[in-house]
């Protein structure tokens, strides 16, 4: 049985409420339970995406901004960056402003429930997001809606590893002694989450049958990592 709800009101506010109370420790925890692997992995995601200059990046579920302020680092471009957690939003908002960046700004908002126009943004992103979101079908109509036509959606997730000794390797971390580390820095359910989130999460295809289901022309995966991590990619027709 689960610890914990994966659909609907319940899980949107836990995900709310969760992220607010670790925000403080949010980037440190990222950086040191993956022993780094979390930035190769927004570096490999974001080159994969094929951004090109002078376009508009929504990246949902933003957190502290990171994927935004690494794009901008390759891009010139206009990003805004959407989490449902206020405190999270708040940290972006700070980082923003320490790194002196321009053309980024950050608001809080619902996947579910964009506050953007149809036909507005030219690529969606979002990283370690989507598995944390109540009602996956519902979100990839939002980002559908908003995508310009020949729009790009992007999802950087974990999976569930492709290899079957990285994946027992992985399970037992996962599992045992990630939550033991984090819970000495945060509140240890967050980290209990963390790996159930994995284990109920759609398998890769069900993710692009989805992405197709919502009305994207194509979709597409590329694993990282022996399938630690996928990147999920949807294209909007023209």
């Amino acid at each position: 049985m689960p610890e914990f709800s994966h659909t609907g009101n319940v899980k949107k506010e836990f995900v709310r409420k969760m992220f607010d109370d670790i925000s403080p420790s949010y980037d440190f925890l990222n950086h040191f339970l993956s022993f780094g692997m979390d930035i190769y992995w927004r570096k490999k995601f974001i080159q994969k995406l094929n951004i090109k200059n002078d376009i508009s990046i929504l990246d949902v579920a933003c957190g502290t901004g990171d994927v935004g302020f690494e794009i901008l680092k390759r891009h010139s471009v206009s990003v805004t960056g959407i989490d449902l957690s206020p405190k999270m939003v708040e940290l972006a908002q700070k980082k923003s402003l320490q790194k002196k960046m321009d053309n980024i700004s950050f608001i809080e908002g619902d996947a579910e429930n964009l506050p953007f126009e149809s036909n507005s943004i030219d690529c969606l992103t979002i990283s370690y997001g989507f598995r944390n979101i109540s009602n996956y079908e519902k979100a990839l109509e939002e980002f559908y809606r908003v995508l310009k036509p020949g729009g790009k959606l992007g999802i950087l997730e974990f999976s569930k590893p492709t290899s079957k000794i990285i994946g027992f390797i992985f399970k037992i971390y996962f599992h045992h002694i990630l939550p033991r580390i984090a819970s000495f820095f945060s509140r240890s359910d967050a980290y209990r989450y963390l790996p159930e989130s994995v284990d109920f999460f759609p398998s890769r295809h069900d993710i692009c049958r989805k992405i197709i289901y919502s009305g994207f022309q194509r979709a597409e995966l590329h694993d990282l990592t022996f399938g630690v991590s996928t990147i999920f990619l949807g294209y909007k027709d023209e």
